[in-house]
């Protein structure tokens, strides 16, 4: 199928692909991208321009540096041929001369005649010498113009006929000559006047036997000098160097005293045919300018760097320009954002009152489109019906310029026609010449704010009401300045308006008077103090009894934040006169009541006391009638009679003892604390008990531990519930009639301590009766309850409240051997105080 005519689809449709490739590329771009790229593209270009300026440049230079390289090696390859064709002639000739005077077919005359020639034709040649085998010299001729230093005369010659003296030859080339049989090339010799030369030394043979040699002595500066082209040494420095890399001889000299340019370009060659170690050096030095020193290359710097300039200052000018609309493209979405985002209404008017910008929140409280709103004049849709005349009157209020600071308060109604509570804020709009276009008023809903406030202030007069109703004085003080901040009714009543009632309540006096000048300087005691710690912690309550009211008052404080941020005390003071005097006739009521029990237990240890006392007494008669009998007799001596007499005193002195114990015990007192060793409390107890307990025929065990604190306790109430105890386990085994050998208490007193408690001391009553009832135990301290027939159920009831009000616990238990009641035990602790007491540690560590 053939294309048609005038048509090239091969060539058309690509470039048409890729024009619209580019297209769809570039309209895929961003605005600012597009601007950045077509900000870029200039500079790019410069940049590959001047690239490609400084390529070429440096291409062009490298391609002369290698054009002069290859001219310095050309040049040195035709100086070393030069001189190569030079040597070989030279030794050529030698050899000629060498065959004729080795076979003798020239004479010695004839030998400086050809030397003569020889030498005249070669100005490099100093001088020819022949010499025998034993490098005596035969005959010499010496160029015009050589000085003769390191010449000897010829031997056996005459002077006048020879005058001129011959070569010294080298001693190794005329060894290596006479060994190798052949030509030998000397290395570079200085010779005295400082000439560097160098010898050729061809061996005579003669029948294959070694009869001497040719010594020939080439100058090398002239060997230089009139063997390498003019053109060459025009163009380039040819020099000579030995081995060590010392300067025979070169075509150029340098200036004295100046120091010598190292060359850009050096070629070394060996000086061929000699093999000497002399080296053929051709030296290049660059003549054209460098890269950095060409003007024009600067030119192109400069125009490029001006170029560059130019596009980056437009770049800069760009991206700043790029920057402050992407900022005010930023600032214009944050402001839209940030005005549909806000729950403030936002509405614009012109200074025609014509409504020209509303937000959505405001269309959200109204319930008007935007398109409703905007372009309208008063009066506006969302005025309520009824409040046209007074809205008006605001917003010519509004326009003219005198809308108060705080803000107007409005009706607005809905489109539903719903009405809600709002607040409008008015300020004018300026334009940036400083001219006034228009008004810009915010509104807020303020009916939920509105109802919120109303229920606070109904809280706050409900709370008013109820601190006013109250029976305790509640007042708060500013800590800082003394403030009375708050009182209540109560308050007012007992103490009036001021703070010293707070103060004397707080347990401090009122603080005087601070002058201004001295309010500056002054540091209150809570000064430094966190204050979220102040208003997290309490203080323990306190009874304060104010003299002037004749009132006991409980005081509870605490620290509190005011509303304005300063630290304030509050403290709740409650009437408890009434308390107070009902707790001091329950006292006094306890008090009687434990007298009461002392008696009572006296009462009914009657019996075993009048025993216990009828003893001592029967004694006293039987000792005073056994003694009045012999008195009458005359039969008693006075030995006797004062042992008779000292036996009633004891009796007597017994007696009284046990009368005093008991008087002590049952007297009335006021209740007393006082330091006292629990051994003293033990004896005393067991005194009394004993009297029981021998009656009942029950045996006593008495531990008491050693060296226990001393307690501070009322002596006389915890001696009444030990002998209680004991009263009780007597009864309970003298009940039980147990046999002699179960009829025994034992009483145990010894420390304790744990986690809960601390460190006690506990007091132990264990018995071997019949126990206590299950049912019973919980039971035991309720008042009136009691488990004998007989009983009152007053005494563990006391018991309980004497060990209570001691800071004590008491608590009974059964003893069970497996499922069978062995006994009771019960047992009452007393806290030590460690903080008056010494060596209560190693007690607590002795083991229960």
């Amino acid at each position: 199928m053939r294309n048609p005519p005038g048509v090239r689809i091969g060539r058309i449709a690509p470039r048409t692909r890729l024009e619209r490739l580019l297209g769809r590329w570039w309209g895929k771009q961003t605005p600012a991208r597009q601007d950045r790229f077509a900000t870029l593209g200039p500079l790019v270009s410069v940049l590959l321009f001047l690239a490609a300026i400084i390529s070429a440049f440096w291409y062009l230079r490298n391609e002369e540096f290698e054009r002069e390289q290859e001219a310095v090696k050309r040049d040195a390859e035709i100086a070393q041929q030069q001189i190569r064709l030079r040597l070989i002639e030279n030794k050529e000739q030698l050899v000629r001369i060498a065959r004729e005077v080795g076979t003798r077919t020239i004479d010695r005359e004839q030998f400086v005649a050809q030397a003569a020639t020889f030498t005249q034709e070669r100005p490099e040649i100093n001088a020819l010498t022949w010499v025998g085998a034993d490098r005596k010299p035969r005959a010499n001729y010496t160029a015009r113009g050589i000085p003769v230093f390191d010449f000897d005369p010829i031997a056996g010659g005459d002077p006048d006929a020879s005058p001129e003296p011959a070569l010294k030859p080298d001693t190794d080339t005329f060894d290596a000559a006479r060994v190798q049989r052949q030509p030998v090339y000397s290395g570079p010799l200085t010779r005295a006047g400082g000439t560097d030369v160098f010898q050729v030394i061809v061996p005579l043979i003669d029948r294959n036997a070694f009869t001497g040699a040719l010594i020939a002595e080439v100058s090398i500066e002239r060997l230089l000098r009139y063997f390498v082209p003019v053109e060459i040494t025009n163009r380039h420095s040819i020099a000579l160097y030995d081995e060590h890399g010392r300067s025979l001889a070169s075509s150029v000299i340098p200036m004295p005293g100046r120091e010598v340019r190292p060359a850009a370009i050096v070629y070394d060659l060996p000086l061929a045919p000699a093999g000497n170690g002399i080296v053929l050096r051709s030296q290049g030095f660059r003549t054209s300018i460098g890269l950095v020193s060409n003007t024009l290359f600067w030119m192109v710097v400069a125009l490029s760097v001006l170029t560059l300039w130019t596009l980056l200052g437009t770049w800069r000018h760009m991206s700043r320009r790029m920057q402050m609309q992407a900022a005010l493209v930023t600032e214009t979405n944050f402001r839209r954002a940030m005005e549909n985002s806000m729950l403030t209404g936002m509405r614009a008017m012109d200074m025609e009152a014509r409504i020209t910008y509303v937000n959505p929140a405001f269309c959200a409280m109204t319930g008007f489109a935007e398109g409703e709103l905007v372009g309208h004049q008063p009066p506006f849709p969302y005025w309520p019906s009824d409040r046209r005349e007074e809205n008006n009157r605001l917003l010519l209020q509004e326009l003219q310029g005198r809308s108060p600071a705080g803000g107007i308060e409005v009706k607005v109604m809905r489109k539903n026609g719903t009405v809600f509570d709002a607040r409008m804020y008015v300020s004018p709009l300026i334009d940036p010449k400083g001219h006034q276009t228009g008004w810009v008023t915010s509104m807020t809903n303020i009916t939920e704010g509105k109802r919120v406030r109303d229920q606070l202030s109904a809280s706050h007069e409900r709370f008013t009401t109820v601190l006013e109703g109250l029976e305790a004085a509640v007042s708060v003080l500013s800590v800082q300045q003394g403030e009375l901040l708050f009182a209540n009714r109560s308050y007012r009543l007992w103490f009036g308006a001021d703070g010293s009632g707070h103060a004397l309540l707080a347990g401090s006096e009122s603080r005087p008077a601070k002058s201004p000048a001295d309010e500056d300087d002054s540091v209150d005691n809570l000064g430094g103090l966190p204050t979220h710690e102040l208003t997290g912690a309490g203080s323990d309550p306190r009874e304060i009894f104010v003299e002037g009211l004749e009132k006991w008052f409980d005081v509870r404080a605490r620290y509190l934040q005011w509303t304005d941020g300063r630290l304030a005390q509050m403290l709740i003071a409650t009437d408890i006169t009434a308390r107070r005097s009902a707790e001091a006739l329950a006292a006094n009521q306890a008090e009687k009541a434990q007298v009461t029990s002392r008696l009572m237990t006296m009462g009914e240890m009657a019996s075993s006391v009048a025993h216990e006392l009828n003893q001592p007494l029967t004694a006293i008669s039987n000792y005073c009638n056994g003694m009045m009998t012999r008195v009458e007799s005359g039969t008693i001596k006075t030995e006797d009679l004062i042992a008779a007499l000292a036996k009633t005193s004891r009796q007597a002195q017994r007696a009284g003892q046990i009368i005093h114990r008991i008087r002590s015990f049952v007297k009335r007192s006021e209740p007393q604390r006082q330091w006292t060793q629990a051994r003293t409390i033990i004896d005393d107890a067991v005194e009394l008990a004993g009297i029981e307990l021998r009656r009942r025929n029950v045996a006593i065990q008495t531990h008491v531990a050693q060296r226990l604190p001393p307690l501070h306790v009322d002596p006389i109430l915890i001696e009444q519930v030990v002998l209680n105890l004991l009263k009780n386990a007597a009864e309970a085994i003298d009940s039980a009639r147990l046999p002699p050998a179960r009829r025994s208490i034992e009483l145990r007193v010894v420390p304790r301590h744990s986690a809960e408690e601390g460190g006690v001391i506990e007091f132990s009553v264990t018995d071997t009766g019949p126990g206590i009832k299950d049912e019973a135990i919980g039971r035991l301290y309720e008042a009136f309850f009691s488990t004998k027939t007989d009983g009152l159920g007053i005494g563990l009831s006391l018991c309980r409240s004497i060990v209570e009000s001691h800071q004590g616990r008491i608590k009974a238990q059964n003893l069970y051997n497996g499922n069978l009641v062995e006994g009771c035990r019960f047992s009452f602790t007393l806290p030590v105080d460690l903080s008056q007491t010494e060596g209560l540690a190693p007690a607590l560590s002795l083991p229960p």
